[in-house]
């Protein structure tokens, strides 16, 4: 096939019955069970996204992941998924030999990259000037307060901990050790 010719699978998703698409055997990938609620969340919130890349196995007449075993357990682990996708999931389709779609399963893991701690702090500094909570932020994006403190530390701004009560442990301009100056 010439190059100009040649058109990427994601012009070609298809609707495929869950019952028909299968996890292959060698995904080194998996992700810890916040992600995974997270990924629900998600795909409940914004429903599927990106379709799942498969081999089709005409011989059995089945689909092999190569790519989105994750989003495929969510449909397979939430039932309301599953209902309101009429059992269907989006699919593409690659046509590789098993090596190369093993390392294609590895690009895919690899590819998805890291989040930029700055840009995260950005985020969090402009949902909280939006008037999102820090429980909002929370459930939204699937992080724990303790991850919006530090970055909220990280953008240094006061403003972000405004609605935060501290205790008073001592008041400005106060010695904190005069009272033990006296016991001594």
């Amino acid at each position: 096939m010439a190059d100009n010719e040649w058109t990427s699978p994601a012009y070609g998703v298809i609707a495929v019955p869950f019952e028909k698409i299968v996890p292959n055997t060698y995904n080194p990938n998996h992700i810890a069970p916040p992600e995974m609620k997270l990924l629900y969340d998600s795909i409940r919130e914004d429903g599927y996204t990106m379709p799942i890349v498969c081999y089709y196995q005409a011989s059995k007449d089945l689909y092999a992941i190569v790519d989105g075993f994750h989003r495929w357990r969510v449909m397979k682990d939430y039932p309301d998924i599953y209902r309101r996708e009429r059992g269907l999931l989006p699919v593409t389709v690659i046509d590789k030999p098993l090596s190369s779609r093993m390392a294609s399963t590895v690009r895919h893991n690899r590819a998805r990259g890291t989040h930029d701690v700055d840009l995260m702090s950005n985020i969090i500094k402009e949902l909280h000037e939006l008037g999102r909570s820090d429980d909002w932020i929370c459930k939204h994006l699937g992080m724990q307060k303790d991850e919006i403190l530090r970055l909220k530390q990280i953008t240094g701004l006061a403003a972000l901990f405004r609605d935060v009560k501290f205790g008073r442990a001592w008041q400005p301009g106060e010695d904190p050790f005069e009272s033990e100056k006296h016991e001594l």
